[in-house]
């Protein structure tokens, strides 16, 4: 594909940019495929603009791979199949040797194996996905009514090594595999669970002004709450923005597979409070409450793809009219995602988005573009271009 610059700056509504964007995303991911190759990316600084090669069982391994399937489905072109084809055989290698694999398998499995086998009918991926979602079940605390987070790590030293009882927001969206084995077998434990887990994250998660906590201690024998933790939010009560996209998209998917309208209404609560609290250009800073301020905090514009991702979950299970309002702010997140924080300049650089913010409170990762941002903000604009066999 010939190289062509694409500037977006002329543009005051998404809808116009659209088709100039789509063949900006082609011609970017089709350089990404040969940039990034087997690599299993997670975060490309700013100033080398190359992503980092993990290993292929930490938890962000599925999201290239599901960008690759995501232009295959839209595309029809083989050469992102042939790219894709790979990876959940390779994940399920790791399966059966000393790996850490956790909560995560959904983020793993589901743009793997999963959309994998509704685009091919592939039985190995069937198989590996109806796997992983074995695993993700097996995680089930029943007094907590929770999913466990994370392993407990050797490493005494470490701020989640006694961790038994702690569930994470992020598992909110990681359900789905639930959701999808439950139909696929005509199970329906999977989806016992996985309602079981939502009511949690309900009940504890999300506050009632809408805003997240990220990390929930309970009791591992009685199920009883104990306390919230900060994890990656500047502070226990404190309004880490990627936990609420966590929560919101999550939710907005658990009312599509399950039609019950407190989820909806769950989601539609953070996203009520993710809108007001954003900033001019309408991308979230990485907390909402980091100060009083926020003048000198750094965006997550991974929050804000994945939110503009959920807010189009929440517009399509409401009357046109009532989702109206949901698919448009979804709109101007995206178009600001797109003038003032994409790549397009950049061809050497192999993400898309730039402004990423991995874990604040330990200075990890801060001003980089992160797959998983890269893979919502593709899956958010496919979504309005079309795209229907989505797994999240």
């Amino acid at each position: 594909m010939m190289q062509k610059n694409f500037t977006f700056t002329d543009y005051h509504k998404l809808d116009d940019a659209l088709p100039e964007l789509w063949e900006a995303l082609q011609q970017k991911v089709s350089r990404m495929t040969e940039q990034i190759g087997d690599k299993s990316p997670h975060v490309a600084p700013r100033d080398t603009g190359i992503y980092d090669n993990m290993s292929i069982d930490w938890w962000t391994s599925g999201f290239w791979p599901g960008m690759l399937w995501i232009m295959y489905d839209m595309t029809g072109e083989t050469r992102y199949k042939d790219a894709a084809w790979a990876w959940d055989e390779r994940m399920e290698r790791k399966m059966i040797e000393k790996n850490r694999f956790h909560h995560d398998v959904g983020f793993q499995f589901l743009p793997t194996s999963v959309i994998k086998y509704k685009l091919t009918q592939d039985p190995d991926a069937r198989r590996r996905g109806l796997a992983a979602a074995n695993f993700l079940a097996g995680r089930f605390n029943i007094a907590g009514q929770y999913l466990r987070a994370w392993n407990t790590t050797e490493n005494k030293n470490s701020w989640n090594h006694e961790n038994t009882g702690w569930s994470i927001v992020d598992s909110a969206l990681n359900i789905s595999i639930l959701f999808w084995a439950a139909e696929e077998i005509k199970d329906p434990r999977f989806s016992h669970i996985a309602k079981a887990h939502a009511d949690t994250v309900v009940k504890h998660f999300i506050r009632d002004d809408g805003s997240v906590n990220h990390v929930v201690n309970f009791d591992p024998l009685t199920g009883e709450y104990i306390e919230s933790i900060g994890g990656q939010g500047a502070s226990s009560d404190s309004a880490w923005s990627r936990g609420a996209a966590w929560a919101l998209h999550g939710m907005a998917n658990t009312y599509r597979y399950t039609g019950d309208v407190k989820y909806l209404q769950a989601a539609q609560r953070v996203a009520h409070f993710f809108l007001a609290m954003l900033p001019e250009d309408y991308v979230s800073h990485w907390d909402f409450r980091a100060n009083e301020t926020l003048e000198g905090e750094p965006r997550d514009t991974s929050a804000a793809s994945c939110t503009a991702s959920g807010l189009i979950e929440i517009a399509n299970s409401l009357p046109e009219n009532q989702g109206r309002p949901y698919r448009e702010a979804a709109k101007r997140i995206l178009l600001s995602l797109t003038q003032n924080y994409g790549t397009w300049d950049r061809p050497e650089h192999e993400g898309i988005l730039l402004e990423g913010t991995g874990n604040k409170p330990t200075g990890t990762n801060i001003d980089v573009s992160l797959i998983y941002g890269d893979y919502f903000y593709l899956e958010a604009i496919v979504k309005l271009l079309g795209w229907k066999n989505r797994i999240f």
